[in-house]
């Protein structure tokens, strides 16, 4: 079969004249209708998600919840902007503390006890990447107001591997060469340590250091999971030393895990949750920082903002989305899937397979380099031909993240599908 581009897709190897830029390289699929774990491409052939938006569409494609609640919400007010207020925010905000608050643990126990500095504030923004920027310049200026760090001196330590966006000043601290070559000069104040290494990180904390910026679980590099008790480790040194430990849950929050926060998820609690995708439920940006009154109330008037930040559409959906986790219904079946995916997975290591990892429905499969260099891809190619969505990282890493209303059924299917495409390259 001849792979060949259809319209929004992107350019096939050689076309020319697309009118969309090529800073993605999507697979040859076009969709133009999707419900559940299932999309349609506009030949009308359907096709198993098994990428899920990258965890932004956690429940799926157009949850009846979410689209009610969005077509709600369409009918009445869409956008006020921060100038005013709206009835939907003060709502929302105060749905999801609770919701956070509610299983929260004690980062100096590790028991369910509620944390010390607990979550009580919700700064909402658009993207996850403006989630970041907000964590970051809520650090920097909790450092000079509260730890008493110099002026223009805060420190960051972050790791490396992370992926926490794509604005200039994180591409600045990422240690992916696609991501960073060409768009210096950067933005100073952050050390990068290795991921998953304590003592490095902790050594890393000197004087002018006010918080450490991490990834839970690191996404984009293929799914890589700490050792047992580094994210605790880190909690303790944050503790020691009096800084923020601020926690990319971006991904791997809102039920991805088989928790609420794969955080807490290892044990402990970090004083900054960065929440986004899977908040707004497909449907529309959603992204949130969540701390306590004391860390956010560092961002008074003027300090920070967004045009879109908070608008009634999205904190609408977001309190939908908040419902659908209420009942840890969603998170108890990423759970229960999540052994059925990795039990699977674990069969294919040396059959196609060199390494499989990850934890709830998630995962990072490195497959046989083969003749190809992008051999993830090739992957993902064979996988499409069969009926599955699935997106390569990293040239031979192959991520999944299927939605979490996927039926153990069709887990299986795709199990079975992946492990013949695997099987061949051996």
């Amino acid at each position: 079969m001849t792979l060949t581009a259809r319209p929004g897709a992107g350019p096939a190897t050689g076309s020319t004249g697309d009118p969309v830029a090529p800073n993605y390289h999507p697979l040859p699929v076009t969709v133009a209708d999707a419900e559940g774990a299932w999309v349609r491409d506009i030949d009308g052939r359907r096709y198993l998600d098994l990428l899920a938006g990258y965890s932004a569409l956690n429940f799926g494609h157009r949850h009846p919840a979410l689209v009610a609640a969005a077509h709600a919400q369409l009918d009445r007010v869409t956008l006020t902007s921060r100038a005013f207020g709206n009835d939907q925010l003060g709502p929302f905000c105060a749905e999801l503390t609770a919701l956070l608050g509610r299983d929260a643990v004690s980062s100096t126990t590790g028991r369910p006890t509620g944390t010390e500095r607990p979550l009580t504030t919700v700064l909402p923004m658009n993207t996850g990447a403006e989630a970041v920027e907000t964590g970051i310049k809520l650090a920097r200026r909790w450092g000079y107001e509260v730890r008493g760090v110099p002026p223009g001196r805060a420190r960051i330590v972050v790791a490396a591997g992370s992926f926490h966006g794509r604005t200039t000043t994180i591409v600045g601290f990422s240690t992916d060469p696609d991501a960073r070559d060409g768009f210096g000069p950067f933005t100073p104040g952050f050390d990068v340590v290795p991921y998953g290494d304590a003592a490095a990180l902790r050594e890393a904390i000197g004087p002018d250091t006010v918080a450490v910026l991490l990834e839970p679980v690191q996404g984009e590099a293929g799914v890589v999971v700490p050792p047992a008790g580094y994210l605790p480790a880190v909690r303790a040194a944050c503790d020691e030393a009096g800084i923020l430990f601020v926690a990319d849950e971006v991904q791997s929050g809102l039920g991805r895990t088989g928790a609420l926060l794969a955080t807490r998820a290892a044990g402990t609690e970090a004083d900054v949750y960065l929440l986004g995708k899977a908040l707004g439920g497909g449907i529309v940006p959603l992204s949130a920082v969540v701390a306590d009154a004391a860390v956010l109330g560092v961002l008074g008037p003027g300090r920070h903002g967004s045009t879109f930040g908070g608008n009634p559409l999205a904190c609408a959906v977001g309190r939908a989305v908040v419902a659908l986790l209420a009942d840890g219904g969603y998170t108890d079946r990423a759970r229960t899937l999540g052994e059925v995916l990795h039990r699977g997975l674990a069969t294919m290591v040396d059959r196609g397979a060199v390494a499989v990892r990850g934890t709830g429905l998630w995962a990072g499969i490195d497959v046989v380099p083969g003749a190809r260099p992008d051999a993830g891809r090739e992957v993902c190619e064979q996988m499409l031909r069969r009926g599955f969505l699935v997106k390569d990282t990293h040239g031979v890493t192959v991520r999944l993240s299927p939605p979490l209303v996927i039926t153990s059924d069709e887990l299986l299917a795709a199990l079975d599908a992946l492990g013949e495409v695997l099987a061949a390259r051996t």
